[in-house]
């Protein structure tokens, strides 16, 4: 079984800065970390190695230093790493990140099961991979806490909902996105470290991966920006002091005069 897990670098909260002239993230020389959830579907993907056999590859569409992710992921269990990195495609939207990612998939060939965290820190706007199974024709998973069952043609999956949780069958190759309630991800092991610092790392371009140049980067992505600001400080609110039998007809008469005021 051929696992792939998408993981993104993402900039540490502190660090997130925005580019005045494009309105993207500024990702080059900030700090980075895995994309949290991502560290759950890397965690998954090697579980599910460990289970039955197989291998997981790791992918990531990034800048150069998005290398660094990979690496941790091999220092994880995860048996080979791949770079989607090219100029071409600096501010690539959710829709042009999945196909992206959609055709470094194709490129890989024999795949099974596709893995990703349920969104990222940076958007969370939940969509790259449900774009990835569009692009890719793939049934699709979502919020998955547990993987029931997976055999060799099919994955039962119990998914996590805002009222309780339901358990899908879908036939394989398929794609889950999972959430942090799924596992606990390990830390890498010092032979783990070792072998990341050997793994050859392949970066692969939008040529290599076959890519429409009209369907990447800025150019390719039908998200547009228009204006990005910090929005006004709070006013401060106001105090009652007192006896709660003296405050609470202030209180009431100050709502009622904001009721009536909107």
């Amino acid at each position: 079984m051929h696992i792939v897990v998408c993981i993104k670098q993402v900039p540490e909260t502190a660090d997130v800065r925005i580019n005045p002239e494009t309105n993207t993230l500024m990702r080059e020389g900030v700090q980075s970390i895995i994309n949290p959830f991502d560290m759950y579907a890397i965690e998954e993907g090697v579980r599910v190695k460990e289970k039955t056999g197989g291998r997981v590859t790791a992918i990531s569409m990034g800048p150069p230093q998005a290398e660094a992710a990979l690496r941790e992921a091999v220092a994880m269990g995860v048996d080979a790493g791949v770079l989607i990195s090219d100029r071409a495609f600096a501010g690539s939207d959710t829709w042009a990140t999945s196909y992206t990612l959609a055709m470094a998939i194709r490129k890989l060939g024999d795949v099974d099961l596709v893995l990703c965290g349920k969104q990222a820190s940076d958007g969370d706007t939940a969509q790259v991979g449900p774009g990835i199974a569009t692009q890719l024709d793939l049934p699709q998973i979502t919020y998955v806490r547990k993987i029931e069952e997976l055999e060799a043609k099919r994955v039962v999956a119990e998914r996590l909902l805002e009222t309780g949780f339901e358990s899908v069958e879908a036939p394989l190759p398929c794609l889950l996105t999972v959430v942090k309630e799924i596992n606990e991800p390990r830390l890498p092991s010092l032979k783990g470290k070792m072998a990341a610092r050997k793994a050859q790392i392949p970066v692969w371009t939008a040529a290599d991966i076959g890519a429409d140049p009209a369907r990447i980067g800025l150019q390719g992505s039908p998200t547009k920006v228009v204006r990005i600001f910090t929005p006004p400080p709070r006013q401060g609110g106001e105090i009652l002091r007192g006896e709660p039998e003296a405050i609470v007809p202030r209180l009431a008469e100050k709502l009622r005069g904001v009721l009536v005021g909107g």
